[in-house]
């Protein structure tokens, strides 16, 4: 039977019914929102996705085509394969004085991401308050929440260099506060802590006793100074998940490969959750994040000299065209002001996407201190961000005359 459009809108409608309604409440990504728009649109610069312009090098998927030949299909042990997870443990000691036993403290994940949402539904009773300094990436909220979990944001700003302070942290502390979630290095702003930084911040989760997880995704990508993992801090590393992967600095963004680390017994329950969700990450891609990890250090800081490149390249530009902009130290994201222009984030990353042909996304998004902000990925090519911000320029230049 064919349903008239009355009888297709009530059966969507009824569909709704059957969902949870914090399913039904959470939005959609509002990065993902922008970009559907420029799928398909040659004519659009995109400076959008958090995605490496690079192909992940040949030898890692050299090494991947490899096991395929020889068969390796199979699963793997939940935790991952040995191999890759002593290479884990030897490199966080080696490069951030951070040290893990490779047997009862490290998990393979699919991705960061897993490692994140395990780690939640593995810490959240239902109330519990998450602290999250914000601007952020955005999924920690919704994550949160899923988990049963309220998220609390924390503003930072651009005159503090968007860093988390202990006085920031301390104000939203109340008796329901359990976790405090972390990325530093930051998306969307690129900020950075020192190991100065971080010591009056160890102060207050050790004075209010709580746990820390640690997106430390884009360790590898700092500038000016080396990557203090706050795990390193004393005090900090059986209060701390650590969480990382391969996306970021390898180029191994689809591979969805990262890793997690922390106290026995933390692990021990967050592998029980993996075991029944994901059961293992793909062996082929283990595989190839062994060789990344083993053999792919030159291609990685070759990588990071050109992301160093292009983030000198993206401020000057900003600021020429005469938009303020904190200088990221880290991550591959500039996090321009638009505030002088008179619009909002949504409004201007709208016209900018009609209008300009550059797709940004609005800061807001990205929660507490994002509006009048403007995130922008530096990971595309030199040309391309020429170009974007010469139509950038252009674009302001208008909205100031129409002004």
């Amino acid at each position: 039977m064919i349903m008239n459009e009355e009888q297709i809108e009530s059966k969507n409608k009824s569909m709704q019914s059957y969902l949870a309604p914090l399913v039904r409440q959470i939005p959609p990504s509002g990065i993902r929102k922008f970009f559907d728009l420029v799928s398909g649109n040659k004519d659009i610069i995109t400076l959008g996705v958090g995605e490496p312009d690079f192909v992940t090098p040949w030898h890692v998927r050299e090494a991947c085509v490899y096991s395929l030949e020889r068969g390796f299909t199979t699963y793997t042990s939940n935790a991952g394969i040995p191999e890759l997870r002593e290479a884990i443990s030897n490199y966080l000691d080696s490069s951030f004085h951070v040290s893990y036993d490779p047997r009862d403290q490290i998990i393979v994940t699919v991705g960061g991401s897993e490692a994140i949402d395990l780690s939640l539904r593995a810490l959240i009773t239902p109330g519990d308050e998450i602290l999250i300094p914000e601007p952020s990436y955005i999924s920690y909220s919704p994550i949160t929440m899923i988990g049963g979990g309220i998220p609390v944001g924390i503003e930072t700003f651009a005159k503090d260099q968007f860093k988390l302070t202990a006085e920031a942290l301390e104000s939203k502390i109340t008796p329901k506060s359990k976790v405090l979630i972390l990325c530093y290095p930051s998306n969307p702003t690129g900020a950075t802590m020192t190991y100065e930084d971080w010591l009056p911040i160890a102060k207050v989760v050790e004075k209010h006793d709580l746990i820390v997880i640690s997106d430390e995704i884009y360790a590898e990508l700092t500038y000016n100074d080396k990557h203090v993992s706050f795990a390193s801090i004393p005090g900090m590393k059986d209060r701390t998940i650590l969480v990382s992967g391969f996306s970021k600095a390898f180029a191994m963004t689809g591979w969805r490969i990262g890793y997690m680390c922390a106290h026995p017994e933390l692990i021990s329950a967050i592998l029980k959750i993996h075991q029944y969700t994901v059961m293992c990450a793909p062996i082929m891609g283990q595989i190839a994040a062994l060789e990344a990890l083993t053999n792919g250090m030159e291609e990685k800081d070759r990588m990071i000299e050109s992301y160093n490149q292009r983030r000198r390249l993206i401020v000057h530009g900003f600021r020429e065209i005469g938009l303020d902009c904190h200088e990221p130290q880290g991550a591959f994201y500039a996090f321009p002001s638009i505030q002088s222009t008179g619009l909002t984030s949504e409004e201007f990353a709208q016209r900018l996407l009609t209008e300009g042909k550059v797709a940004a996304v609005p800061g807001n998004v990205f929660g507490l201190g994002g509006e009048g902000f403007l995130r922008c990925s530096y990971a595309t090519s030199v040309s391309q961000l020429h170009a974007a911000l010469d139509r950038i320029g252009n674009f302001v230049q208008k909205v100031k005359i129409e002004g």
